[in-house]
């Protein structure tokens, strides 16, 4: 399955035009496939020191990161897997609640034979990443989460009630028939109502993720990430039940999403919360404003352990 993920991707990266490009990785990182957890993620790995794992969210994969792991690469070892099901990794079955998720990263870092590490995450990142960091905590030195709520963490029930979160519930085989071969159509929605300036997800950035998001059962994967998440609040509030985080956290969101409410949410699940909001920016903060989101992020990380 994973070969054929990967042959389809090459033949759909290499027919794209110069445009389709994002942030090319630095030279140092390299991709791997490593199994765990019943899976197989692609994942990539550069740098030396301390580790920080980076968790990309929906409507993107692992390459979102590449100006921040670029910079962080310079004093850590930065390691950057695609989620389950998502971007080049391996599209099982099921697997797609977090809790599972969270054994993903778990799997991956015993892999690397990396004991503890940093954690930033963003959109359904969080979520992976808050269950990793609940069954794992001694593992976690320093978590960083970006522009998303957890599922049943706080004010939950009240932002399910927006209206621009229809996509919570969408999935299904009638809904991938909608969406086949319509990909971008579709994630011209996120990326375009979630969003500040709209104009600052590149064109180059779109297609290359529509692409990736147009390879066989992408969607599929991307639908079940969704559906997880009833069962997801269920095993959030088992999590919660056992204490809060006990270790740092920053709460990022962008003036125009989120903001404090990011913030809000942490508060019920951690016990040592910073706040910070992005001017100028929606949901997609490392499109929208990387510098200021490096800034914040390294500011945070490099504060004394």
């Amino acid at each position: 399955m994973l070969r054929q993920i990967l042959g389809s991707a090459a033949a759909l990266l290499l027919a794209m035009p110069a445009v389709a490009q994002v942030q090319p990785w630095p030279a140092q990182f390299q991709e791997r496939a490593i199994a765990t957890n019943g899976t197989t993620l692609h994942v990539r790995v550069g740098g030396s020191g301390p580790a920080v794992v980076l968790l990309h969210g929906y409507g993107e994969t692992g390459d979102m990161w590449a100006p921040l792991a670029a910079d962080l690469a310079r004093d850590h070892l930065v390691i950057v897997p695609d989620l389950r099901g998502l971007g080049l990794s391996a599209r099982p079955d099921g697997g797609y609640d977090k809790r599972t998720q969270g054994r993903d990263i778990a799997g991956l870092l015993d892999a690397l034979e990396v004991d503890r590490t940093d954690l930033v995450t963003h959109d359904i990142g969080n979520m992976v990443g808050y269950a990793f960091a609940a069954q794992n905590r001694a593992r976690v030195t320093r978590f960083v989460l970006m522009d998303a709520p957890l599922p049943g963490v706080g004010p939950w029930e009240e932002i399910l009630k927006s209206p621009l979160l229809w996509h919570f519930r969408f999935g299904g085989p009638d809904m991938e028939r909608l969406v086949a071969g319509r990909e971008r159509i579709y994630l011209d929605r996120f990326w375009n109502e979630f969003s500040a300036t709209p104009a600052k997800f590149s064109e180059g950035s779109r297609v290359h993720y529509a692409a990736l998001y147009a390879l066989p059962g992408a969607m599929r994967a991307g639908f079940a990430q969704f559906a997880a998440f009833d069962q997801d609040a269920i095993d959030n509030k088992a999590f919660l039940a056992d204490g809060k985080l006990m270790m740092p956290v920053l709460a990022v969101g962008g003036a125009g999403s989120f903001g404090p409410t990011m913030a809000t949410v942490m508060r019920f699940a951690a016990t040592d919360v910073t706040q910070a909001v992005v001017a100028d920016a929606g949901h997609w903060l490392m499109e929208e404003q990387p510098e200021a989101t490096v800034r914040l992020v390294r500011e945070f990380l490099d504060r004394p352990r």
